[in-house]
Order: C-alpha cells, then sequence, then structure tokens
C-alpha cells in the first residue's frame, strides 16, 4: 500500500460551508467515459449547484453563460443525462440523481432544424417566452 502525504499541508481541503460531492464510483465505473465534453461539463455544474437533495433552479440561459456550453450543445447535452439517468428534469428543477447501477450509453438524437427543437423541449418554450416577455417590458419588441 502506498503512504500518501499532502504535498502542500498548509492547503489540505476542509468542508466549510455546503459542499458537492461525487461518487468515486463515478470514474472507477466508467461513468466519467459515458459522458461527452458537454455532458460532463453540465453534470459538474450541476453537482456544484444543487443543495443536499441534488435540487437546483438555475435557469437554462444562466447555465450555458456560466458554463460557455453553446445554446444548440446545451439541450442535446442535458437530455442525454437524463436519458443516461444521471439527472432528472421538470422544465424548471433539476435533480441530481443517485448513480444508477452501471453506465448508459445511449444518446439522445435532436431533429436537425433549431425551430424544430425550440417548439417541442419545455425548457426552451420557456426561455423564448421570458425573452420576449423582458424584450417587450424594455420597449424593443417589434410585431
Amino acid at each position: 500500500m502506498i503512504k500518501k502525504q499532502p504535498l502542500v499541508p498548509e492547503r489540505v481541503r476542509k468542508i466549510q460551508g455546503s459542499f458537492a460531492f461525487i461518487e468515486h464510483r463515478f470514474l472507477r465505473c466508467g461513468f466519467w467515459e459515458s459522458l461527452t465534453h458537454h455532458e460532463l461539463l453540465l453534470y459538474l455544474f450541476l453537482i456544484m449547484a444543487a443543495d443536499r437533495q441534488g435540487l437546483s433552479y438555475y435557469r437554462d440561459d444562466n447555465i450555458c453563460r456560466l458554463t460557455g456550453i453553446p445554446g444548440e450543445e446545451y439541450i442535446p447535452a442535458r437530455d442525454n443525462l437524463i436519458k443516461k439517468k444521471l439527472i432528472a428534469f421538470d422544465g424548471f428543477l433539476f435533480q441530481v440523481l443517485s448513480l444508477p447501477e452501471k453506465p448508459v450509453t445511449q444518446t439522445a438524437r435532436w431533429p436537425v432544424a433549431g425551430h424544430d427543437r425550440e417548439c417541442k423541449d419545455p425548457a426552451a418554450v420557456y426561455n423564448l417566452i421570458t425573452t420576449a416577455f423582458l424584450l417587450k417590458r424594455a420597449g424593443k419588441y417589434e410585431r
């Protein structure tokens, strides 16, 4: 057995206030490898944003801004995490779920046209309505 000592003892991590955790099984059992770059980035963001029950209310536009995931790549990444049974989403609330027994490798296939996605995805529809409402209130909405 290898004895490990901190390389910088005065900077050993301490849990102060809230914290996020990821099971070691996420790395050891193939979950890490089963995710694309954007899926992994979104999953890690949701883990950090979640409370102790895994719940988070971050809006799609804020998630895209903070993670740097383009909007057209965010929705497929989010839906793939749902299909891979790592998160749940009801259109407003995210829940990071306990890890399934093994990684799910299927991915979502989206229609090519962005308009189709905007018409069928609840979060995309919500963002369109919110944006239109904010533009109208700012006097920038034109018919």
